[in-house]
């Protein structure tokens, strides 16, 4: 489209005020062609930049890999603080998540499962196959959250409602 647009419209009125100026000698038609291709150059250099900003970032099975902590961002306070201590998990590179019920920083239990991923749209999704019996936060697949330069995990759990984890290392609290 943009091709068309370019040699039906752009070529033919550059080609007829260069023909203007070269004919007449009057500079307007060249200043004319010339503030033209300019503004569109720069409306393209900006919808480019503005572009690259606005974009969500796209996800592949290798970005899911890593150690997940409860993200306390979204709703802080005692509830938060107590499933950052007690919830954590990791996906492997060998395509399993291991989830870690825990007291701080000793592990209680471990649930295991494996992941996959689907595509259906331009960015891939999580899907974790738990061995059962698994965890109450494990019973359904996440949704995954985009923004520019991350992404995190809401898993739906009857008892909490959302839980929400982002990619980090635990690290006790300072309270």
């Amino acid at each position: 489209m943009a091709f068309l647009f370019f040699l039906v419209i752009l070529t033919p009125l550059t080609g007829l005020l260069l023909l203007a100026w070269w004919g007449t000698g009057k500079n307007i038609f060249g200043k004319i062609a010339g503030y033209f291709w300019l503004g569109l150059i720069t409306l393209s250099i900006l919808s480019t930049i503005i572009g690259l900003i606005t974009d969500k970032k796209e996800l592949d099975i290798n970005d899911y890999y890593g150690e997940y902590i409860v993200n306390r961002d979204y709703f802080p306070g005692k509830q938060a603080d107590w499933q950052y201590n007690n919830f954590r998990f990791e996906i492997k590179e060998n395509d399993t998540i291991y989830f870690y019920v825990t007291d701080k920083e000793i592990i209680i239990k471990t649930y295991r499962g494996a992941i996959t991923t689907t595509k259906p749209y331009s960015s891939e999704r999580l899907i974790i196959n738990m061995e059962q019996p698994t965890h109450h936060i494990l019973t359904n697949n996440p949704t995954t959250y985009r923004s520019i330069w991350s992404f995190y995990l809401v898993f739906y759990s009857p008892k909490f409602n959302n839980v929400y984890f982002k990619k980090g290392k635990w690290k006790p609290l300072g309270n």
